[in-house]
């Protein structure tokens, strides 16, 4: 009783931090420390505090995040992803909608060659948004599309999202790269299918494009055929398990530099920009989890993640009912609190609970990532909004969170269907031995 009262006061300290602006790195640490002090005394604090952020930083399998992050950085400082976008402009361009739907096609390349949905937003936005306003595109078709293109990072792999799952669970992160592929194309082809039923419904918002011929559009594969054979080496590399997923992220990187110096235009300050972008992300990323880890003491000194379980099961309540309720609850913290945080703060209480239910450790990581995504595009954190709107001359928030919406249908309807049919997820993995 004393050990669940405290688990509240601590959890209610948690919220008061991050809400009061409190770095959501160190709000966790400064409230597990709490937590920890209460239980076990200073000595005990002090001890996990002189331990944790090396033991916690030095975990081999995490210099896999600041690789995949610095492979994003290049490209998206290079031309790389202007290329992308004018092979599925030349490709799709001249239907109604079109410029559209290759902003979706452009981005689905992005997100398998790069893992970050800000920086497919950013990048996105200053190259197609554009475009798409001076050939007459609504605001609100051409802005929500960008935001909501970008979220297709965080499940196509090399996903940063799958990849701290995988860590924190121990779940092959080669076998949640292959879960992902299904769904991130179910999600593209969902986008697609949105634009092309709202610019029937509202032709005036997409005037049609005039079209190429077919040398044009062949012509535009030539420029991105080394991000092509740069994505199936380190997706090779990967799945045939000739290179494990940490020195993937590097051969993914220098492979990254190597296009956007030679071909990809990038510049002095290019890269030094992307260096920097790496070095701040990356201290977020291991801030986070250095506070989720003394946080996580704190719980398994007061045996939280146990006594959920033993509450839950007691409950005379279908698994699938306390699944739909989890699912809620992500939802509702996605319009709060950055996604990766989400993963690092809350599955030392759910994965037991998914475990003890009996759901596939795997399906439950493409079905919270899935949730979560939607987080990056709903108020009033909505990353993918800001990245979106702040990348774009005169752009107006509430424009992009209008034209959000017919996508937010989307994708409950591909997470229904996720959570329908399992299959969707496993079968991919299933073929890796």
């Amino acid at each position: 009783m004393i050990a669940t009262t405290l688990c509240i006061i601590v959890g209610i300290v948690l919220l008061i931090l991050i809400f009061a602006g409190m770095p959501i790195a160190f709000a966790t640490a400064v409230a597990g420390a709490v937590g920890i002090w209460q239980i076990a005394g200073w000595d005990a604090l002090f001890g996990v505090l002189k331990t944790a952020p090396y033991r916690t930083g030095s975990e081999y399998l995490l210099s896999t995040v600041p690789m995949f992050i610095l492979m994003a950085e290049f490209l998206s400082h290079g031309r790389i992803v202007h290329y992308l976008f004018e092979f599925a402009q030349r490709w799709m361009g001249h239907m109604r909608g079109g410029l559209a739907q290759a902003a979706v096609l452009a981005n689905v390349g992005f997100a398998a060659l790069s893992g970050s949905s800000t920086a497919a937003s950013a990048a996105m936005a200053r190259i197609s948004v554009p475009e798409m306003q001076r050939h007459g595109y609504d605001d609100r078709l051409s802005l929500a599309t960008v935001a909501i293109a970008g979220t297709l990072s965080i499940m196509i792999p090399p996903s940063l999202a799958l990849i701290m799952y995988g860590i924190l669970t121990e779940v092959s992160i080669g076998k949640l790269f292959l879960a992902g592929v299904i769904p991130g194309i179910m999600t593209g082809v969902a986008y697609m299918v949105t634009i092309a039923v709202w610019v029937r419904l509202r032709p005036n918002i997409a005037p049609p494009s005039e079209s190429v011929n077919w040398k044009e559009r062949w012509r535009a594969v030539f420029p991105i055929w080394s991000a092509l054979l740069l994505i199936i080496f380190v997706a090779t590399g990967i799945y045939s398990g000739a290179i494990a997923a940490t020195e993937a992220g590097a051969v993914g990187a220098l492979g990254a530099l190597i296009i956007s110096l030679t071909h990809g235009g990038m510049k002095w300050d290019g890269f030094v920009n992307s260096m920097k972008a790496t070095v701040r992300t990356t201290a977020m990323i291991f801030g986070i989890v250095i506070g989720a880890t003394i946080f996580g003491v704190f719980l398994a000194m007061t045996q939280a993640p146990q006594t959920l379980v033993a509450s839950v099961a007691s409950l005379s309540m279908e698994p699938w009912m306390i699944f739909v309720i989890l699912i809620a609850i992500y939802v509702l913290l996605g319009c709060f609190i950055d996604q990766l945080a989400i993963i690092i703060l809350t599955l030392p209480l759910t994965f037991p609970l998914i475990m003890d239910l009996g759901y596939d450790p795997i399906w439950f990581g493409i079905i919270l990532t899935k949730t979560i995504e939607i987080g990056l595009v709903t108020p009033p954190m909505g990353l993918n909004l800001f990245v979106t709107v702040g990348s774009t001359k005169g752009a107006r928030m509430q424009d992009c969170i209008v034209g959000i919406v017919p996508f937010l249908i989307a994708e409950v309807f591909v997470i229904a269907m996720l959570i329908i049919f399992p299959q969707l997820s496993l079968y991919l993995p299933s073929l890796l031995l």
